[in-house]
């Protein structure tokens, strides 16, 4: 394991509660910005808390309201709807510095600024759509990041589901629970996947592909995408060690078959050069 996977390995590696979410975030933008020191966005980060005044305000209901108003009024955070798959949505550094980002990014800021003036917010992963919770005395309120901070209602959700997805899901309760800290990193990186795959930057999608196996070392899609990456790279043998690996352990997997056709036809590819 490098070094970056050691450090990534490292922040997510304790109880989910005391997960620091921002660095954690941070690591993963080493992908595009290699070598980033995360202090100076942490840093930034404490300087949004200070200059909110939220802590100044005593009502817990006012002080979630300052905040929605100094982030996404004073300071301007919006959802990039314009440029939605650029991958620098997916960036924490690049979301503090560009006040651009996608629902689940914009949401982390929200949790980690609220965090930093001692208001508890949660995640809530709506399908197709990243919203938080916010919890002020004895009651919650849900709140959309990407959307100005707007402040939704159950129907309100509804909608923005639908609109994030083209058709009407009926929510439960199960939609809105919160979401652990490694479910946030996780659907990051998920994201991520998705658009260096369209993108075919094999490379950086390997990179994100190996910091899932490293939330979830036992997830067998990463372990099969690893193989996948490392074929797309050219590197063969590597390639087709982990599609052995994941074949070994999934022998009915429903893509079993086919993966072992195509291991045949590799098989016989490295054995003709030699």
């Amino acid at each position: 394991m490098d070094a970056e996977l050691a450090a990534f390995l490292g922040t997510v590696r304790p109880p989910d509660e005391a997960i620091d979410l921002a660095r954690a975030a941070l690591q993963i933008a080493r992908i595009e910005h290699d070598g980033l020191a995360p202090e100076p966005c942490l840093l930034e980060l404490s300087t949004l808390a200070e200059r909110s005044g939220v802590r100044r305000v005593d009502d817990p209901f006012r002080a979630l309201d300052r905040l929605r108003e100094f982030l996404f009024e004073e300071e301007g955070y919006r959802g990039n709807a314009e440029d939605y798959f650029d991958p620098r949505n997916s960036y924490l550094n690049d979301v503090i510095a560009r006040k651009l980002g996608i629902p689940i990014t914009l949401s982390l800021l929200t949790m980690e600024v609220g965090r930093r003036v001692g208001l508890t917010i949660d995640g809530v992963g709506l399908p197709g759509h990243f919203i938080v919770r916010a919890h002020v005395g004895h009651d919650s309120v849900l709140v959309d990041p990407f959307n100005g901070g707007r402040i939704l209602d159950e129907q309100g959700a509804a909608e923005v589901v639908a609109h994030a997805l083209g058709r009407e899901v009926p929510l439960t309760d199960v939609h809105f629970a919160s979401v652990t800290k490694s479910q946030v990193i996780a659907r990051i990186l998920m994201n991520l996947r998705g658009i260096y795959v369209q993108r075919e930057e094999w490379r950086k999608a390997l990179a994100v592909i190996e910091r899932l196996l490293v939330l979830d070392t036992r997830s067998p899609v990463h372990l099969r995408d690893r193989g996948t990456m490392l074929m797309k790279l050219g590197d063969f043998h590597a390639g087709a060690a982990e599609w052995e690996r994941y074949l070994t352990r999934y022998p009915n997997a429903r893509d079993a078959d086919r993966l072992r056709g195509q291991l045949r036809q590799i098989r016989q590819a490295l054995a003709s050069r030699n």
